[in-house]
């Protein structure tokens, strides 16, 4: 059944007035069906940590192995965002998610069977890194991209939690499953999960909202959806030549190289396992990860909000900063319980994990304008470079050194000249006006929310 607008198609009589008989524009309810997808998603990627000593038990492969294909999912997770933006605008953005959580769901799912090295770098690094990559934040500055106009950064941070709202509710679930029936019935639980966010997608998940007759949430006139045009690979691999010969380019992707070698690379990886060698149980390290999960719900939220009236370049700065503090003192913390100190590094890097991504993304769009969702996907690419990086360098750090030690000096050092590199981009001339000085500016819209 097509879906149906409530109210008039959108046109002069209605500029500058609400509307009678709606109160929620459609966009929220696409960046709802979106987030629901993130979260579905991100269920496998919240996984790898809590396997790492299971796999290790059961089949002997050393664990810079098993960190090897953590590495393969997290590359491809990468390199498959700024395609899966292009396709998106071929394709459709229902069908190209919908694929993808199938692939999720495959890639989780066949993994029981599995029996050899390779087959863990298939299922774990190859589908699941297809399926999850093509759900990246690319398809994040997708939705908000074309579906909203004010509160954009607000939504980018919402949307970006949907990854961390998906380990909050996977990880603690996925190692009590590990403990108590086996890693296979987890890898399960993850297929079921993704596979049931598929309906929700192609029932819901709109392209357009000119396919309603409508205006982006907080503009004036209807734009009409641009045609659908071929060559994705062609127009992924155009951005980036385009964006390649700039500074600002560089500037963000080595600052979120660093960002991703820290965060999904080494302690979405490397957290669970460093905590074990410490004496401490799987499940308890697990409960704290997924406080991270919580935390950075909240503090990419308020990220986002910040992006709409603080300087994106100096929010980057301040964030990378404070992550290469905690990282330097993180060895020190490492116990057989979970101690306060612990619980405090916790909560300041849970706020921390992605609260740089609504900057970066606001940036990408005041640099390269309507292709920024797509040179984003690039950015996002070295952001996953690095944690593949750094999930196989901290696990050849622990086999051969015996402990974690290092790798988190290391990558509190980074952090702090990933708060350089973003100190050096400058402003681009005639920088859109922040939202919180245009909203006091302009008339009322013609579309509100409310509740």
């Amino acid at each position: 059944m097509a879906f149906r607008p409530l109210v008039v198609p959108y046109g002069p009589a209605q500029t500058g007035a609400v509307s009678k008989n709606r109160r929620l524009h459609p966009a929220w309810l696409v960046a709802a069906v979106a987030f629901v997808a993130l979260v579905g998603a991100a269920g496998f990627r919240a996984t790898p940590s809590v396997l790492l000593h299971p796999l290790h038990e059961e089949f002997g492969w050393p664990l810079a192995t098993i960190s090897a294909a953590v590495s393969v999912n997290l590359l491809l997770y990468g390199l498959t965002a700024p395609f899966a933006a292009a396709l998106m605008d071929r394709f459709g953005i229902r069908r190209v998610v919908s694929v993808a959580l199938l692939l999720v769901a495959a890639g989780s799912g066949l993994t029981v069977f599995m029996s050899a090295s390779w087959q863990l770098l298939l299922c774990w690094g190859v589908l699941v890194g297809l399926g999850t990559g093509s759900m990246a934040l690319a398809f994040v500055a997708t939705i908000t991209g074309r579906w909203f106009v004010r509160r954009r950064g607000l939504v980018t941070g919402v949307l970006t939690a949907g990854g961390a709202a998906g380990q909050l509710v996977f990880l603690p679930l996925i190692a009590i499953l590990v403990r108590d029936h086996g890693w296979r019935t987890a890898a399960l639980v993850v297929a079921g999960a993704a596979l049931a966010v598929v309906p929700l997608v192609v029932w819901f998940l709109r392209e357009h909202p000119a396919d309603l007759g409508l205006p982006a949430y907080g503009a004036d006139e209807v734009v009409p959806a641009p045609p659908a045009t071929g060559g994705a690979a062609a127009r992924a691999l155009g951005a980036l030549a385009t964006a390649a010969r700039t500074r600002p380019f560089w500037l963000l992707a080595g600052g979120f190289a660093i960002c991703g070698a820290t965060t999904n690379g080494l302690v979405g990886t490397h957290f669970v396992p460093a905590a074990h060698d410490h004496g401490m149980a799987q499940t308890t390290a697990a409960g704290l990860l997924a406080l991270v999960g919580l935390f950075d719900i909240v503090g990419t939220i308020a990220s986002g909000w910040l992006t709409d009236r603080v300087d994106s370049r100096l929010l980057l700065g301040m964030y990378y900063a404070l992550r290469g503090a905690s990282l330097l003192v993180l060895p020190s913390l490492f116990s057989g319980t979970a101690e306060p100190t612990m619980l405090v590094f916790i909560v300041f890097y849970g706020l921390d994990w992605v609260a740089t991504v609504p900057p970066t993304v606001a940036l990408c769009r005041e640099y390269f304008g309507g292709a920024g969702a797509v040179v984003f996907g690039w950015v996002f690419a070295a952001h996953q470079l690095g944690a593949a990086v750094a999930a196989t360098g901290a696990g050849l750090v622990r086999d051969r050194l015996g402990d974690y030690a290092m790798a988190w000096y290391v990558a509190g050092a980074l952090s702090i000249g990933a708060a350089g590199l973003s100190l050096l981009l400058r402003r681009r001339p005639g920088r859109p006006v922040p939202e919180a000085v245009l909203a006091a500016a302009t008339a009322p819209k013609a579309w509100s929310f409310r509740g």
